[in-house]
Order: C-alpha cells, then sequence, then structure tokens
C-alpha cells in the first residue's frame, strides 16, 4: 500500500509543479488554488508514505516520479525540448527510480 500511495503522491507531484506554471507566479486564481491543494495532497500521501517507506528511498522516488512526469508535461502539454540528451537525462531518473524500488527491501 505505501508504493501506492509514494506513487499518487508523485503524480500529484506532477499536477502542481503544472499547475504552478500554468499560476504565472501565483498571479492566476485558479492554478494557484490547484497548486495549493494538490501539493498538500502530494505531501499528505507521501508523509503516509514515510510510516512504512525508509526516508531515502521515499523522497528520491516521489521527486523522481515529478521530475520525470514534469519533464513529459512539459513536452507534451508546453512544447519544451525533447532533445536526445533531455530524454536519455530523464532516462537516468527514471532509472534510479527502479533501482530504488528494486533494491528498498520492501
Amino acid at each position: 500500500m505505501a508504493w501506492i500511495l509514494l506513487l499518487l503522491a508523485g503524480l500529484f507531484e506532477v499536477v502542481w509543479s503544472f499547475s504552478l506554471k500554468q499560476s504565472d507566479g501565483f498571479s492566476r486564481l485558479w492554478p494557484s488554488l490547484v497548486t495549493i491543494v494538490t501539493a498538500l495532497v502530494s505531501f499528505w500521501l507521501l508523509a503516509a508514505a514515510m510510516r512504512v517507506l525508509p526516508l531515502g528511498t521515499a523522497y528520491a522516488i516521489w521527486t523522481g516520479i515529478g521530475a520525470v512526469g514534469a519533464f513529459v508535461v512539459g513536452i507534451l502539454v508546453l512544447g519544451e525540448s525533447a532533445s536526445a540528451a533531455r530524454v536519455a537525462s530523464a532516462g537516468l531518473i527514471l532509472a534510479g527510480i527502479v533501482g530504488l524500488k528494486l533494491t528498498s527491501g520492501h
């Protein structure tokens, strides 16, 4: 169950990072509210997952899911660059997430 909570926390991190971009420095109301609510949900889910999972593993995977997810949203939704170097770098983050999961012992 902790892994599901951590995955959800990471997905909510993607949502809040995207809505933070859309908030234009918290100058737009609805994206700002989405940012705040989804950030709180993400932190709450992360805290719940950390009841079982080690700090280093949980935090690294949470930030990794958020980083790779925001990277993908940036490319697919915001038209950001998908250069080979950027994709390879995101792939390394993903490999780190998988490695942490496989070696966590949980």
